[in-house]
């Protein structure tokens, strides 16, 4: 995508392809001119063995934004000037993704297999000018260190609820900030939307946050 061809966009509103009320949060931080809207997409996000950690979040954002856009064009309302973003989020230890946990019992084992350990956390984003064709996807790595915790302290955790939809079984933003030790990288990757990376390419569709 050449970018003076994305400086050639009108945006006038933005849609959120999410769910999670942590990145309505997050994007709401930004103050933007334009409206903001949700839209919850139910995606397979299912993914091959052979992709990167950066493809398994490039490829399911993109997917999510790709639904997106099909929901709009069914409610039959104007897709110009429609900028859709989506985004995902993974836990990568050893090679291994871990995405949200199914039940109590997966969280604590995810818990247990990050305690005491570092691992990177993967957050990719899609921007898709609805209609048109133009797109961008993009990722960021963080690297987070997690402290050494007892099975006890593990337990109380998960009991509160706060693993369950998360990936990795954590929420740095929340009660599980406690259980980390240190991160390099973004922070707001961690939670779930680098906010970096996106003013960067908001930026490219004629989006400015000031």
């Amino acid at each position: 995508m050449i970018e003076n061809q994305l400086n050639q966009a009108t945006i006038s509103r933005i849609v959120l392809a999410s769910s999670s009320p942590r990145r309505k949060e997050l994007v709401a931080s930004l103050a933007l001119s334009l409206p903001v809207s949700i839209l919850s997409t139910d995606t397979d996000e299912t993914y091959e063995k052979d992709w990167t950690p950066a493809e398994v979040v490039e490829r399911l954002s993109l997917r999510k934004g790709i639904a997106a856009e099909a929901m709009l064009a069914k409610q039959e309302m104007p897709l110009e000037g429609t900028l859709i973003l989506a985004a995902d989020t993974i836990v990568v230890l050893d090679g291994a993704v871990l995405g949200k946990p199914a039940n109590r019992d997966e969280a604590a084992a995810m818990l247990t297999s990050l305690q005491g350990r570092s691992h990177d956390v993967y957050s990719g984003i899609a921007l898709l000018e609805a209609g048109s064709g133009k797109r961008i996807v993009a990722s960021r790595r963080t690297r987070v260190a997690m402290k050494p915790l007892s099975e006890e302290r593990i337990r109380r955790y998960v009991a509160s609820g706060e693993p369950m939809d998360k990936a990795g079984a954590y929420g740095i933003q929340g009660l599980g900030a406690a259980l980390v030790e240190g991160i390099e990288g973004c922070y707001f990757n961690v939670v779930g939307l680098p906010i970096s990376l996106l003013t960067d390419k908001l930026e490219l569709f004629g989006v400015r946050t000031y």
